[in-house]
């Protein structure tokens, strides 16, 4: 792996505002096209904040930085700097680093994600703030200590407002660039007003999408398959549990007909 430790000089008082200036747009910018925040970090006086980068290698990094400088994105963010002034922050750095060994157990991240239907046989799709070319299905990381199931049913309403019902599971996806295992699940509408949820979504909404149509409306290849695999499932049985001792909290064998 290889990490880019970029460090900014602010002023104390301006903290929140260069927080959520990163969040809307240093930090999107930069995992939209590969790159992983590992952390951020503030020193006691809040004068630096420090965030952590994580690439596969140098050349993914100097990849990652071409598509940066030409996104949409950065242009928003050079003019929303602009508005807010330059001592946004005072100046930063970066430094460039190689791990020295393996110290941590390996990691992946779990991500969930739903076909959701309505009464009319249309599709729930969602336009990502931070991922506006493309619409794709909701959904989102699952939490430390929360089940895939309450994720799904967490993710769906953060970015649509919309409550599900979920039929089970429909796919297992496995990104090994960024180290994501995404679950898909089927679901159905049950209540609830649809509309985009401010820092989550843009645009939201129904839509008749299938096998034929899908390429007009999501645009990344995996988002794709996701849905398609959904669209006529074959429904993988999944269970939920703890252990020492052991308990089984939810085991699903048998679903809806769809």
């Amino acid at each position: 792996m290889f990490h880019r430790r970029k460090t900014y000089t602010i002023r104390p008082e301006r903290l929140d505002e260069f927080t959520e200036f990163f969040h809307t747009y240093l930090y999107p910018i930069q995992v939209s096209h590969g790159a992983r925040l590992v952390g951020r970090w503030v020193t006691e006086d809040k004068s630096e904040v420090m965030a952590l980068w994580e690439y596969r290698d140098r050349e993914h990094y100097e990849q990652v930085e071409r598509d940066y400088r030409s996104s949409s994105l950065r242009r928003e963010a050079m003019k929303k700097r602009a508005r807010l002034g330059k001592d946004l922050y005072i100046k930063s750095s970066e430094e460039f680093m190689m791990p020295t060994g393996h110290y941590t157990p390996p990691r992946t991240i779990v991500s969930v994600t739903a076909y959701v239907t309505n009464a009319d046989g249309e599709v729930l799709l969602v336009q990502n703030t931070h991922r506006n070319d493309t619409y794709e299905m909701p959904g989102g990381q699952v939490e430390e200590h929360e089940s895939i199931v309450d994720a799904v049913h967490r993710e769906v309403k953060e970015e649509t407002g919309i409550e599900i019902e979920v039929d089970g599971i429909t796919g297992i996806y496995q990104n090994v660039s960024s180290r994501v295992l995404c679950v898909t699940f089927r679901a159905r509408y049950v209540s609830g007003d649809l509309q985009p949820q401010e820092g989550e979504t843009q645009k939201v909404g129904f839509f008749k999408v299938d096998a034929s149509n899908v390429g007009d409306y999501i645009k990344r290849d995996h988002f794709q398959m996701r849905l398609l695999d959904a669209i006529d499932p074959t429904y993988m049985p999944h269970a939920i549990y703890k252990v020492r001792p052991y308990e089984l909290l939810e085991r699903v064998e048998r679903h809806h007909t769809v």
